[in-house]
C-alpha cells in the first residue's frame, strides 16, 4: 500500500499518487458523508470513525413504530430545509470536472442529499437513495419531496422550531415535547398510506438490482476511488472487498481511519476539500 499524507513530507504527495492512479481513466469514485460535511451537513462518524452521538432512524423502527414515524417526520419538515439549501463544494464539483474530463467514470454514491448532481456529476447512482423523493409504504407511488414539504408546510403553520442539530440522514434534533405538536399528512395518490423518505435506512437491504448495477461498474473500473467513507457498514465496503479481489486498485481519501485501508493501494489522509481541486488541477480537469 503506498500511503501519503498532504502533510509531512512532502505537501503534494497524496495528489500525485491519486494522479498516477487516475491518469489512465476509468476510474469510479464512490463516496461517502465526509464528502458533504464542506457542505454543512455531518457525517455519521467523527475522524475516529466512532459513531456520533445521533442514533440514525431505522428501517424497523419506521415501519413499526407509529409514534416513532411522526418523530421522524417532524424532525425531517424541519431538517429538510437546510439539506434543500446546501450547496455543493469543491470536492463535489472537483469530481464532476474529474468525470467531464473522462478520468472518472461512474459515480457510486452512499449520500442521500443529491449534491454530487448539483456539482456536475453525471448517471450517479444513489446507493442508499435520495432525500428529495418520497415513497408511499402502501401503493408504492413516488413523488417529489418539494411537493410534500409545500402540503406540509400547510399542514403545520406554526411548526418550525429553530434548531441548529442537522443529523446526516436529513432530520433534526427536536425537543419531544414539541413534536405533539406536528401533524403529518398522508399519500396524494392512494390517499392512505404512510410515505416514507425514497432512503434505504438503517436495517434496509439495499435493491438488488442496484447492488448489482454497481458491481458492474467497479469490475469495469481501471481504479476504484473512495472519498469521504470509512466504510464501517458493508453496504460500500463490498464494492472495495470486489475490487482488491480482481486486482483493480483501490485509492481512499478519509480523514482518519477506514475499515478498508488494509485493501488500499492508495491511502490519504487529508481533507477532500484540498485534496480533491488539487486533483483535478493537477489532472487539467
Amino acid at each position: 500500500m503506498t500511503s501519503a499524507r498532504l502533510a509531512d513530507p512532502r505537501p503534494d504527495a497524496g495528489v500525485d499518487a491519486l494522479a498516477d492512479l487516475l491518469a489512465d481513466g476509468d476510474a469510479v469514485v464512490l463516496s461517502g458523508a465526509g464528502l458533504s460535511t464542506d457542505s454543512g451537513i455531518p457525517d455519521y462518524r467523527g475522524a475516529t470513525g466512532s459513531l456520533r452521538r445521533h442514533t440514525p432512524m431505522t428501517y424497523q423502527t419506521f415501519t413499526r413504530d407509529p409514534r416513532g414515524r411522526h418523530r421522524y417526520w417532524a424532525r425531517s419538515f424541519v431538517g429538510w430545509r437546510q439539506i434543500r439549501a446546501a450547496l455543493p463544494n469543491d470536492g463535489h464539483r472537483a469530481v464532476g470536472d474529474l468525470q467531464a474530463a473522462g478520468l472518472v467514470g461512474g459515480v457510486i454514491t452512499q449520500n442521500v442529499d443529491g449534491l454530487h448532481q448539483a456539482g456536475g456529476a453525471r448517471d450517479v447512482v444513489e446507493l442508499h437513495g435520495g432525500l428529495d423523493r418520497t415513497v408511499c409504504l402502501g401503493c408504492g407511488d413516488i413523488a417529489g419531496r418539494a411537493e410534500l414539504d409545500e402540503r406540509l408546510r400547510a399542514a403545520n403553520p406554526g411548526f418550525g422550531p429553530r434548531t441548529d442539530e442537522i443529523n446526516p440522514d436529513g432530520d433534526a434534533e427536536l425537543p419531544d415535547e414539541v413534536l405533539d405538536g406536528f401533524v403529518m399528512v398522508g399519500c396524494l395518490a392512494c390517499g392512505d398510506g404512510p410515505l416514507k423518505p425514497d432512503v434505504v435506512f438503517f436495517g434496509e437491504t439495499v435493491p438488488r438490482d442496484r447492488v448489482e448495477h454497481c458491481f458492474g461498474l467497479v469490475e469495469e473500473a481501471g481504479s476504484l476511488v473512495v472519498l469521504g467513507s470509512s466504510l464501517t457498514v458493508m453496504s460500500g465496503y463490498r464494492f472495495v472487498l470486489r475490487a482488491a479481489k480482481l486486482g483493480i486498485p483501490v485509492a481512499i481519501v478519509n480523514v482518519g481511519p477506514t475499515r478498508g485501508d488494509a485493501k488500499a493501494d492508495v491511502r490519504v489522509d487529508a481533507p477532500l476539500g484540498a485534496v480533491l481541486p488539487a486533483l483535478a488541477e493537477r489532472l487539467g480537469a
